[in-house]
């Protein structure tokens, strides 16, 4: 291998010298055979491809891409990648085959392992017995011409051992990335600066889209990865034709672990995808011109990312950075597909999160999140945004009021700031147009203080924290003229008691110096001279300059102390209706002097003027009937309590010493027991009486018969005259021991002419009440005390 090395580079140095020389060495490009040294066949100095010990060797090419291609190997495989084909469609028992798995071994290769293509046989790009060029290489059932890859890369003549892999995956984030190295054994005799560039393409697109996209293009726009465009010193070239020198890693004389004259730097191919959609990725590599000189494509085992990324709870990406405004929770959702075992690990600035196990996170901080995917041990894909707190500033809809006057026509929006907003700092913006407010542009109001806006109008405004945090509040615009108020009154003088009704014109409602009442048509009672005031109120609030005003002035009242009463047959009444300044009278009996006397029951009308107002007064004469006692009350306290009839209604008075004094009271104290008591109730200042005797009956409850007329007998003889009368007393046994009559209403402690013995007897006494004509019915227990 070094020595065939050598050859070539001594070819090389020839080519400098002529450039016909160089012409003939490009037109005879025998390869020839490799001449192997000890060095080049020790184990180790080479990357390892398809060797057996590698389980991966031996993968159909869908679990090679799916086990050792996609992000995360086998552990971590997403299941959202299919129709995987090879072309040509060579298996994986097929040892000549242009596809396989590499691994590193032992060497510094900068991928421990991956999948790689050759325009030739795949185990001779490591470790073996021969290079790539040691024989012809062409690739059984391999095409030319690939359209998809002359599409990409347009190269200057045929293409040949046309070899592609491809297959189609749903990505989980917005971006698709892996990383891959380009090597050829074109890197020498002049190849690169000439038309030998072996065609290569790395290629994307989404399902249904007529056309791919090459992300097989080097950094900063320095075009595409090709022998051609990737051109370092001693492969054979002039200085003019070195080019992107920094994007090459060396050749094999400077050992590139590989049986590759020359290999790239290792490189990152991103695209742009949109999560959820179905994407078909082609790599595709071609000889050019002839089948000598093979290339190939490496791509880093675990490094094509299908991704996983952070979406809102739509499944909207959320990209690297999100605002939040007053800690707002934001729902963080880890996008990605899922297999069997697969955990999550959620992080806030570096620091596990715990108990934040799943796939969704609600974030209510700012702070640097990162969600990670394991299976088992492994940490499979992980994603991270960083969220930017920020405070809003407190804000509400208003309403700006202008009254309009020959001086004052524009709105100064400034002065409604206060209503809006006290958020010291806060920014407002005031907008004619909610799509401008929601789109925070320029085309905001600028002549704030002096704005002609219209009733109704409903104004925009934008309040912010001077960041990222606002808010859009409403200011509803209300213009009115103001308006000017009066006040009417259908006369200016009334007398005191009189009301009033005042009128107030000019606006909706109306605002009164003396009362909360709004309403334009009022009653008013002044008692002395008063003056009202009335401010109008449009009907958007406006209040007229100045108020309305009006004088009533109040004439003292006219009074009467005119009062009835009532008369017996043959009674005469005085009426009496006052005197008054300048009082005239005209009574309904014709008469016209202040009082009169009369003596007929009935009503009796004054009309009373004062020259400025009159008033009529109304009295009762009633004819009163003789009231009588229906029931007295009397108890051994000596309290009476009567109740008298009342047929006329009239005020009643009450005597209990025969009419020598008289009370409105019917309750009276002190009144003796056993006597009879001369009763009489009348109709005041009538003539009307009635008149009752009542006997006030109390039975002493202890007789001592000895003689000395103390407490001898139980007199009776008090109530013996009444209607029904009885009177009985029992012994202890209910035997009758006494029954009074009219000739003896009283009892002695005898009976049957003989004295009854110390004891307690029981007595009854029945009688028809002389006031309530009903049957009083009086018992109790009596103590008979007898010397034996």
């Amino acid at each position: 291998m070094l020595s065939y090395r050598l050859n070539n580079y001594f070819l090389v140095t020839l080519f400098l010298l002529t450039s016909v020389l160089v012409f003939s060495q490009r037109a005879d490009r025998k390869p020839k055979p490799e001449k192997f040294t000890a060095e080049s066949k020790k184990a180790g100095v080479f990357i390892d491809v398809n060797v057996p010990t590698y389980p991966p060797s031996v993968y159909t090419i869908e679990d090679i891409v799916k086990k050792v291609l996609i992000s995360g190997g086998s552990v971590c495989a997403a299941p959202n990648v299919s129709n995987v084909t090879i072309t040509p469609n060579q298996l994986s028992t097929d040892t000549e085959r242009a596809w396989g798995y590499f691994n590193k071994g032992t060497t510094n290769f900068p991928f421990t392992d991956g999948v790689l293509l050759v325009t030739g046989k795949a185990r001779r790009a490591g470790n073996g017995l021969e290079g790539p060029n040691s024989l012809s290489d062409v690739v059984p059932g391999a095409g030319m011409n690939d359209p998809d890859l002359v599409a990409a890369i347009n190269p200057p003549g045929n293409l040949k051992d046309v070899v592609s892999l491809e297959f189609d995956f749903v990505p989980n984030s917005n971006q698709v990335k892996f990383n891959y190295l380009f090597a050829s054994e074109e890197y020498t005799s002049g190849f690169p600066c000439g038309d030998f560039a072996d065609g290569f393409a790395l290629l994307l697109k989404k399902v249904g889209d007529p056309t791919y996209e090459n992300l097989a293009i080097l950094p900063n726009g320095d075009g595409p990865v090709s022998v051609t465009n990737i051109v370092p010193a001693g492969v054979g070239c002039g200085p003019a034709d070195i080019k992107n020198e920094q994007y090459f890693a060396g050749l094999n004389t400077l050992n590139v672990e590989t049986n590759f004259i020359g290999r790239t730097i290792p490189l990152k191919a991103v695209a742009t995808v949109i999560p959820g959609q179905t994407y078909h990725f082609k790599m595709v590599l071609a000889d050019a011109i002839d089948n000598n000189y093979d290339s190939a494509v490496f791509l880093q085992g675990g490094s094509f990312d299908i991704g996983m990324t952070i979406v809102d709870n739509n499944g909207n990406p959320l990209g690297e950075t999100l605002n939040m405004c007053d800690n707002t929770p934001q729902v963080l959702k880890a996008q990605v597909t899922t297999v069997p075992g697969m955990t999550y690990k959620w992080y806030k600035n570096g620091v596990l999160i715990p108990n934040a196990t799943s796939a969704i996170y609600i974030a209510t901080s700012p702070g640097v999140y990162e969600v990670k995917t394991f299976v088992g041990g492994t940490e499979c894909q992980k994603a991270s945004i960083t969220i930017i707190g920020g405070t809003s500033p407190t804000a509400q809809s208003a309403t700006l009021k202008l009254c309009a006057t020959p001086t004052l026509s524009t709105f100064n929006l400034d002065s409604a700031k206060p209503q809006i907003s006290t958020t010291a700092g806060a920014v407002f913006r005031f907008y004619a147009n909610q799509a401008d407010a929601q789109a925070q542009n320029n085309s905001f109001i600028t002549n704030t203080t002096a704005y002609n806006g219209t009733d109704n109008q409903v104004i925009y405004v934008l309040v912010s924290n001077g960041a990222f945090c606002s808010k859009i509040v409403t200011l509803t615009l209300r213009r009115e003229e103001t308006p000017v108020a009066q006040v009417t009154a259908p006369r200016m003088r009334i007398c005191a008691g009189e009301s009033l009704i005042l009128t107030a014109s000019g606006g909706v409602t109306y605002q009164w110096g003396d009362t909360s009442t709004n309403g334009g048509v009022r009653t008013v009672s002044p008692t002395q001279t008063t003056t009202y005031t009335v401010y109008a109120i449009g009907a958007q609030g406006c209040r007229s300059l100045q108020p309305a005003t009006i004088t009533i002035d109040v004439v003292p009242a006219i009074v009467s102390s005119l009062k009835g009463g009532h008369i017996c047959e043959g009674d005469m009444i005085l009426l009496d209706a006052g005197s008054g300044p300048g009082y005239t009278y005209e009574w309904n009996t014709g008469e016209t002097t202040q009082a009169i006397t009369v003596g007929t029951p009935g009503e009796y009308t004054v009309k009373i003027s004062n020259g400025v107002c009159f008033k009529e007064f109304k009295t009762q004469v009633i004819r009163a009937i003789v009231p009588q006692i229906i029931k007295v009350d009397y108890n051994v306290n000596g309290t009476m309590v009567l109740t008298a009839s009342n047929p006329s209604n009239g005020t009643l008075e009450y005597s209990v010493d025969n009419g020598f004094t008289w009370q409105s009271s019917n309750v009276f104290s002190n009144v003796p027991k056993n006597k009879v008591i001369s009763i009489r109730v009348k109709v005041k200042n009538t003539s009307c009486v009635g008149f009752l005797e009542y006997f006030t009956f109390v039975i002493k409850n202890v007789i001592t018969p000895n003689g000395d007329k103390v407490n001898d007998i139980i007199d009776f003889s008090g109530v013996s005259g009444y209607k029904d009368f009885k009177g009985l007393v029992f012994d202890r046994y209910g035997r009758e021991v006494f029954k009074a009559v009219k000739t003896r209403p009283y009892w002695d402690g005898y009976f049957q002419g003989k004295r009854l013995p110390t004891s307690s007897y029981w007595y009854q006494v029945t009688y028809e009440d002389p006031a309530s004509k009903e049957l009083a019915v009086k018992t109790g227990w009596i103590l008979l005390k007898n010397l034996e």
